[in-house]
């Protein structure tokens, strides 16, 4: 890692100023501390994430602009929309060969995520094993979620993320099945529009979330968004499994 002045922050030390963050590389803040519930809620709630490769320090980020989804404008491609249909009229008839579950398997989500997160060059992946336990014990205290694509009792992709009152932060996604992950994806959308989430935080910008409908925000505005929707009353979770309409059941 190149020598760069940052901020380091011990257990106890607040975040830097957002605006402080570097421009290269694109949003890097500060350094240090510890993935405490505490100290990750601090984060998510001012905009800000952790990101960092196994030999680093933990590195703490809040680009400028940030990559949102907004759920109004999820974009399904023609394909998917015909899966998605598919998958409605088989559930109308209570026949189950693929149906998206919440909160069933994240340990091995985390664990699938942080495979297809491995750097070719490195062979290191963000998704560390530090991280995992990390997000495990969040999940712990409620705040935590994987949505979870299964077909015929396997599991073949989905995705985990945080949510803090009404604003959902996507970590990451995975796929071992033609668009199992955004199957994930549209079933998460449906269900956070039925619980008023207006933002799904994509955090990097991709051309892939693009394609999907997701839209860079400027940082001041997408942190004006997170300081009111977090303050919000938390939504209801439970484990379970989603239908073609976004209702969660038990």
């Amino acid at each position: 890692m190149p020598s760069l002045k940052l901020p380091w922050l011990d257990d106890d030390s607040a975040f830097p100023p957002i605006h402080l963050a570097l421009t290269q590389p694109p949003g890097l803040l500060a350094a240090g501390a510890d993935l405490s519930i505490a100290r990750l809620y601090a984060a998510y709630t001012q905009g800000i994430f952790p990101w960092f490769q196994q030999e680093q320090p933990i590195l703490w980020w809040s680009p400028n602009p940030r990559m949102v989804l907004k759920c109004s404008e999820f974009h399904p491609s023609h394909s998917l929309r015909k899966r998605l249909r598919q998958i409605a009229t088989q559930q109308q008839a209570n026949h189950f060969e693929v149906i998206v579950k919440v909160d069933t398997a994240l340990r091995q989500v985390l664990h699938n995520c942080a495979m297809r997160a491995i750097d070719a060059e490195t062979s290191d992946t963000w998704i560390t094993p530090e991280m995992q336990d990390a997000y495990m014990a969040w999940h712990q205290a409620g705040h935590v979620h994987s949505i979870e694509t299964w077909m015929q009792g396997e599991l073949v992709g989905g995705l985990y993320g945080v949510s803090l009152g009404r604003m959902f932060y996507g970590e990451s996604m995975f796929s071992f099945a033609t668009d199992a992950s955004k199957i994930a994806l549209a079933h998460l959308v449906l269900f956070l529009q039925r619980q008023g989430v207006e933002w799904i935080d994509c955090q990097m910008q991709t051309g892939h979330l693009e394609r999907l409908g997701a839209r860079p925000v400027p940082r001041d505005i997408f942190i004006e968004h997170v300081r009111i929707t977090s303050k919000m009353p938390d939504i209801h979770w439970q484990t379970g499994w989603i239908d073609h309409l976004g209702v969660l059941h038990a």
